[in-house]
């Protein structure tokens, strides 16, 4: 269902009963990219929100509306739309990042977090404009070269090199998700919402106070040497480390990433 949340809608899928769960995606998916784990999350009441500009959600054409501030703005309206007050919050990669925001702004309607392959952004000035130049220049490639090669392109990143041994239907679909966005949704996400364009956040996690979880898969070292750093801010938080994964630990190793986060979930969900 589409929700509306300050002005433009959010397209949301709820399902299940009991405790709350929120999942984030990554860039250029939606929803659908959380279906490999959806069976470890029996039990839960799971909202799957697809974020600004990606899956069935608004892409308007104003890049300032995709910032981090309005992208925490548009979750909580959507949450509250939800009568949902407290929720264990889960976000991938780019949701990952969103996640952490969202943990930042309200800490005390979280009852857990689970990061995974995310980052807190970049603290230096220049490796920031450099990242905000690289991704302007992804964003307008979207419109010069077409969504298609542009899905091809953001594959063949190095980032994405462990999922070459995935079976080649998984990689169709998740393909066949990231061309059915909309092209001023991506480009305009990476304009806003961007490692680059985003505030660095490092520090702020020290506000955190429920049980944290930080994943990353062995074969992505850079996310793998992040996770820890980013639980060192958190009082209490874990790490894990994935064998056999790479950046996307949920669709590369799905039975590894679903005991981990079950687990987890179930050892901090009691009274929800």
């Amino acid at each position: 269902m589409r929700i509306a949340t300050n002005g433009i809608f959010l397209n949301v899928e709820v399902t299940g009963d009991g405790p709350i769960v929120l999942l984030l995606h990554g860039f250029t998916r939606d929803a659908r990219a959380w279906s490999p784990v959806m069976p470890a999350l029996e039990g839960y009441r799971v909202v799957r929100a697809d974020l600004i500009g990606h899956g069935k959600s608004d892409a308007p054409q104003d890049s300032a509306r995709y910032s981090m501030a309005h992208a925490v703005e548009d979750l909580l309206a959507l949450l509250h739309h939800l009568s949902v007050e407290q929720y264990a919050l889960i976000g991938y990669s780019l949701g990952g990042r969103v996640a952490l925001h969202l943990a930042t702004a309200a800490p005390e309607r979280l009852w857990a977090l689970v990061i995974e392959s995310a980052s807190p952004g970049i603290e230096d000035p220049t490796q920031r404009a450099a990242r905000i130049e690289s991704d302007e220049k992804l964003a307008q490639s979207i419109f010069d070269d077409g969504i298609e090669a542009f899905a091809d392109l953001w594959q063949a990143q190095a980032l994405f090199a462990s999922q070459a041994s995935l079976p080649a239907d998984i990689l169709a679909e998740q393909r066949g998700q990231r061309i059915e966005n909309s092209p001023t949704g991506l480009a305009n996400s990476l304009r806003g919402m961007g490692a680059g364009a985003q505030d660095y956040i490092l520090d702020r996690l020290e506000v955190i106070e429920a049980p944290s979880l930080f994943l990353a898969g062995a074969l992505d070292t850079r996310y793998a040497a992040a996770a820890p750093i980013l639980a060192s801010k958190v009082r209490g938080a874990e790490h894990r480390i994935i064998e056999g994964a790479g950046h996307t630990t949920h669709l590369e190793q799905p039975e590894a990433w679903a005991r981990l986060v079950r687990d987890f979930l179930d050892k901090y969900s009691g009274g929800k």
